[in-house]
């Protein structure tokens, strides 16, 4: 195998799993450190300025970091990513705002608009109106948020909160055109925008259009519509048997709203098998909690009515098959069952709708009548369009549009400055010794043996009775405190100087993990099986090092290494050393930065 080049900036950054995998790639094991430190203000900082909405996201986020999570590997439960972002959220000084971005004092004369005001737009204005663009945003609704606001329900994200986060973008001053809606995107581009944003989401959610529906439409109602009309105050009641179709988040939303709304039995109702189910882990065990089970491999045929009146749904019985080497969900031949009701809420899925952008535009769509648009730079077929968020791919959450807001800001500041947008600037990039003495770092290398702490929530009988009681608390500063001890430092890396090596094995004797290995050098595959400890998880790399004097290499596994440091506390000659490697995303105003900034080499080597 070729040596590793720790130079490149992504090495390091796939070993630090959880930012590798967020989709704005935070800065994880740093703002954790500096929460265990109860530098809460700090911690809120960085994650502002990756994420946006670090207190809406430790509420409601998705959390792809966790599942990348180190911890994970080496016992059942990852840190408690998410949550802890909330911590910092929570605690962080009322003053936070004066450490950020003030309005531009000079604007550069661009015009942008955003049109929509949900996370993705917000992202784009934060990154643009920080450096001299004016930046327009438009919606049909009266406040700013999107879907965030309309679709989250306030048991699980306070009104407060998406208040407060989206406070500190407009203090940037874009001008806000709130309760206009665009209805024509060619009568838009008219307006001589500069660059125009879109950023409307994915609005519509499916209907099933199934026998007996139209007649009892009164008592059907579409999932995310439903949840809007409860966030805008428009709802208060439901039925008291209510039967929710879908596996989703928003299913899990609309069921345990209609807890909160009267419904005493509340049934979720789900095609597919629940290892299928889109919705979260979490989501699904949190409804569970709150009493409303979940019926797999059912699928809705048809409603049952009387008078107008709806009485039920009729479910044929599904299951999986083989066929042609692939899973098919199809009907078991099982008598169909039938389920009393009073309202039915369909979740089962959203989609985009664009009547509004007129297709004799030059704008190019694909064959699901979705426009084209580059998956880096999210620009569409004209050029100074782009798209973001659930707008851009389809329904995802927050955290993606955020990641597409930033590069979206960057592909509109490259156009804008005359650049070439497919050409970007890479990563800021910085990797420094974390060594103070022999056997002293910078960092806590003894990580905490407990496990993952449970968020503490609402009983039952309070959450249940009030659609606007929060039902987590949030973990407080102490669990905060041994929910962050347990992270692993992965950031903090364990880099070789070759040179230095002696090769006396201390380093391979001490290691917990048995991830060290000098060897003869040979193909990767073969490799791998002939480590100390056999290097199964293919997704990570191993780290390859030469110029050892007895010509073997050292051969280290990144996958299980727990970055804890005896290895460089053992080593006599200093050759291992533990480096933080620190790596931040590219954002708009970096257009003239050097497209890549290498990672310097490790101390002691050549």
């Amino acid at each position: 195998m070729k040596p590793t080049d720790i130079r490149n900036p992504d090495y390091f950054h796939k070993v630090v799993d959880c930012q590798w995998a967020c989709p704005a790639h935070t800065p994880v094991p740093e703002y954790i450190r500096l929460i265990a430190a109860k530098r809460y203000t700090d911690a809120y900082l960085i994650n502002w300025k990756s994420n946006v909405f670090p207190g809406i996201l430790g509420r409601t986020c998705d959390r792809p970091c966790e599942p990348a999570c180190r911890r994970g590997r080496v016992e059942e439960e990852p840190v408690a990513i998410c949550r802890l972002k909330r911590v910092a959220a929570d605690n962080k000084e009322d003053s936070v705002a004066a450490l950020m971005p003030a309005p531009a004092a000079k604007k550069n004369g661009k015009r942008v608009a955003c049109i929509g005001a949900g996370p993705a737009s917000l992202t784009v204005a934060r990154d643009l109106l920080a450096i001299g663009y004016e930046v327009h945003i438009f919606d049909g609704d009266a406040k700013a948020g999107g879907m965030v606001r309309t679709q989250i329900p306030r048991f699980r994200l306070p009104e407060s909160v998406i208040d407060e986060e989206v406070g500190y973008i407009t203090r940037l001053e874009p001008v806000l055109h709130l309760g206009e809606r665009v209805d024509s995107l060619k009568a838009f581009l008219a307006q001589g925008w500069d660059a125009v944003f879109v950023g409307t989401g994915a609005p519509r959610g499916r209907d099933l259009k199934l026998p007996g529906q139209a007649e009892c439409a009164a008592n059907i109602h579409i999932g995310i519509d439903w949840l809007s009309n409860v966030s805008f105050e428009h709802i208060h009641t439901i039925g008291k048997r209510v039967i929710v179709l879908g596996g989703g988040n928003t299913a899990m939303d609309c069921c345990r709203t209609s807890r909160r709304l009267g419904g005493e039995d509340v049934k979720v109702i789900v095609r597919s098998g629940f290892d299928e189910m889109k919705a979260s882990p979490w989501e699904k065990e949190d409804a569970m909690h709150e009493g409303i089970p979940i019926l797999n491999f059912l699928n809705p045929r048809e409603f049952t009515h009387e008078n107008g009146k709806l009485t039920g749904v009729w479910f044929t019985k599904m299951h999986w098959v083989e066929e042609g080497g692939k899973k098919k969900l199809v009907p078991s031949g099982e008598p169909d069952v039938h389920y009393e009701c009073d309202d039915v809420l369909m979740a089962v899925g959203q989609e985009n709708a664009f009547p509004w952008i007129e297709r004799d535009l030059g704008m190019t769509f694909d064959k699901w009548d979705m426009p084209v648009v580059d998956q880096v730079t999210m620009q569409s077929s004209i050029a100074n369009v782009f798209f973001g968020g659930d707008a851009a791919f389809g329904p995802k959450n927050i955290i993606w549009a955020v990641a597409h807001g930033h590069e979206a800001a960057v592909s509109i500041d490259l156009l804008l400055t005359g650049e070439d947008v497919k050409q970007r600037p890479g990563p800021g990039v910085t990797i420094a010794s974390t060594k103070m003495g022999i056997h002293e770092w910078a960092y806590d290398n003894d990580p905490s043996l407990d496990h993952r702490f449970r968020v503490p929530q609402v009983e039952p009988e309070v959450a249940l009775r009030n659609v606007k009681v929060e039902v987590e608390k949030g973990f407080d500063p102490l669990l905060g405190f041994k929910e962050a001890r347990r992270c692993l430092n992965c950031d903090v890396q364990t880099v070789f100087a070759a040179d230095l090596c002696i090769e006396c094995d201390a380093c391979v004797d001490i290691c917990p993990m048995d991830c060290i290995t000098f060897t003869e050098n040979g193909e990767e595959t073969a490799l791998r099986e002939h480590l100390k400890a056999p290097a199964l998880n293919l997704t990570q790399d191993l780290y390859i090092a030469d110029g050892l004097k007895t010509g073997r290499i050292m051969a280290k596994d990144e996958d299980v290494c727990l970055h804890c440091g005896l290895c460089a506390e053992r080593c006599p000659t200093g050759a291992w050393d533990m480096q933080q490697f620190y790596l931040e995303m590219t954002h708009a105003g970096c257009s003239s930065a050097p497209k890549a900034k290498p990672a310097p080499q490790p101390v002691g080597a050549k």
